[in-house]
């Protein structure tokens, strides 16, 4: 051991290393892309909600500030660009409803427990098409959002869900069954 560590220095570095964890899911599920214009489909609307139901609202809400931090930086982590301008242009809605998706998912399995899981997962994917529609139609007009930013990934978001609800729900009762 390099330095003694208390019970506060152990609850800190967890911290810490579940944001690096999200943040690192996060960077990650960007690459996995389909490639569409004007909005890429991604793994990350799946890797926000999953991170916000794991991690509680405040390290995943965290996780996200850091991922949006990083890019917004310049950091090539979002699924393709960088800096400023990449936030204000199309996917940019979509980014900062990550951050609004991972800390509604974390309140809804905090208050709501495995409902929560299902809930949270329908909710924070609905609010990240909630922020990113609406701000691609602030540049493209409503109809052309729709068609373009939420249409064509209807399908995809309902096997994310699926899918996030899957891996959520094991996550969860593991936990709840480590805890007794």
């Amino acid at each position: 051991m390099l330095w003694p560590v208390s019970g506060r220095d152990t609850a800190l570095w967890r911290a810490l290393a579940v944001i690096v964890l999200g943040n690192l899911l996060m960077i990650a599920s960007a690459k996995v892309q389909i490639p569409m214009y004007p909005v890429p489909m991604t793994m990350q609307t799946f890797a926000a909600t999953i991170i916000g139901l794991t991690a509680g609202w405040r390290l995943g809400g965290a996780a996200m500030l850091a991922y949006l931090a990083e890019g917004a930086f310049g950091l090539p982590v979002f699924a393709s660009g960088a800096g400023l301008a990449y936030l204000a242009g199309p996917t940019g809605g979509y980014l900062l409803g990550f951050l609004a998706a991972a800390v509604i998912a974390g309140l809804a399995v905090q208050y709501l427990g495995l409902v929560g899981v299902v809930l949270g997962t329908i909710a924070s994917t609905l609010v990240i098409f909630g922020f990113g529609v609406t701000w691609l139609a602030t540049l493209i007009g409503w109809d052309a959002a729709i068609a373009s930013g939420f249409m064509p990934f209807i399908l995809g978001a309902v096997l994310k869900i699926g899918l996030a609800i899957g891996v959520a729900y094991g996550l969860v009762r593991a936990a709840d069954g480590r805890q007794r």
